[in-house]
């Protein structure tokens, strides 16, 4: 077991610094290909881009997180209409359509 730890460990901050390496050169040729022509901003240097790396993952990344209600969210609906009466899950669909303003679905009828 160690054994296979003494290869894996090595192999996996080799792979996270050769990601890093490869991001930050896409995003310094992308940068200076694509912005100071466009928009007349200078160019940056490999570590700038980088940094720019850092900062989209901590503003737009998850984090390996998922939030407390997003991961479950469909399974929950389906435990919950599956303990409904089809009564119930006729009002509940209606109740959602009106809510997000759609109008009645194909098979009701408009007199409703």
């Amino acid at each position: 077991m160690r054994w296979k730890w003494f290869f894996i460990v090595p192999a996996a901050i080799l792979g996270m610094l050769l990601f890093a390496f490869l991001g930050g050169e896409l995003v310094v040729h992308l940068w200076n290909w694509l912005l100071p022509p466009l928009f007349g901003w200078r160019q940056i240097t490999f570590w700038q881009a980088i940094g720019i790396l850092a900062l989209c993952r901590i503003l737009f990344g998850h984090h390996g997180w998922r939030g407390p209600g997003r991961s479950n969210f469909r399974r929950r609906i389906r435990e919950r209409c599956g303990r409904m009466t089809p009564e119930e899950r006729e009002r509940f669909r209606r109740g959602i359509r009106e809510g997000w303003g759609f109008g009645p679905s194909a098979g009701e009828s408009k007199q409703q």
